[in-house]
């Protein structure tokens, strides 16, 4: 495991194989995100989820495929946690991430938090949702996207990799905490939770090519 101290200061950084631990346990609210050989589910392999409980410490799960050694979908114990009913799945932009989730592994991701649709919401006043933006304005955290289009499909990831893939869960409770006080100080926190209900069923119509267009368009 290569230091990372240097790129991420302050973070505890595990990176694990193919699956997270037996008896693996994070809490009831868990920060998610991936990282894909592209934007296509179809075509772009998923690399890496990304896991924290808001602690500091971010988890790694590395999803090779066979040809690099790996197993691919199995991965049981990562798959329980993110089927989990007890356990709240905490993203930004959920709906790519549920979306290559479930295609990949062959699952249902629920219940999910999506801090973008959140952002959209209440923070009407600025098109600025992207999750660098809003840890910059709302928590005085600039996070660095230097290695967003790096190869994630390598069978070893650099430091600054890892660094980078951390950072995107890292600060997810801690952006919820300022959200969804907005939320509840607009009203639009019971609005909010119904769009986080669809995002599994959003996904799917994603992956069944309703994306473009709209199945909700005109």
């Amino acid at each position: 495991m290569p230091a990372l101290t240097q790129f991420l200061p302050g973070a505890t950084i595990h990176l694990h194989r193919h699956d997270l631990p037996d008896d693996f346990v994070l809490g009831p609210m868990v920060a998610v995100d991936t990282e894909t050989m592209g934007l296509n589910p179809h075509r772009d392999r998923l690399c890496l989820v990304q896991l924290s409980a808001g602690d500091g410490i971010a988890h790694l799960v590395q999803i090779l495929p066979a040809s690099l050694g790996g197993r691919g979908a199995d991965c049981p114990n990562l798959k329980r946690l993110l089927m989990d009913p007890a356990t709240v799945k905490l993203m930004h932009f959920a709906r790519f991430d549920v979306g290559i989730l479930q295609h990949a592994l062959d699952i249902t991701v629920a219940p999910v938090k999506c801090t973008k649709i959140a952002a959209k919401l209440v923070r009407t006043f600025t098109d600025r949702h992207g999750l660098r933006d809003l840890c910059r304005e709302l928590l005085g955290v600039d996070l660095s996207k230097q290695q967003q289009t790096s190869d994630w499909g390598a069978p070893e990831l650099s430091a600054e990799q890892l660094a980078y893939a951390a950072s995107d869960v890292l600060h997810l409770h801690a952006l919820w905490q300022r959200l969804e006080a907005t939320l509840r100080r607009e009203s639009r926190l019971d609005l909010a939770e119904a769009c986080f209900a669809f995002l599994p069923a959003r996904a799917r119509l994603d992956l069944l090519g309703y994306e473009e267009p709209d199945i909700f368009a005109h």
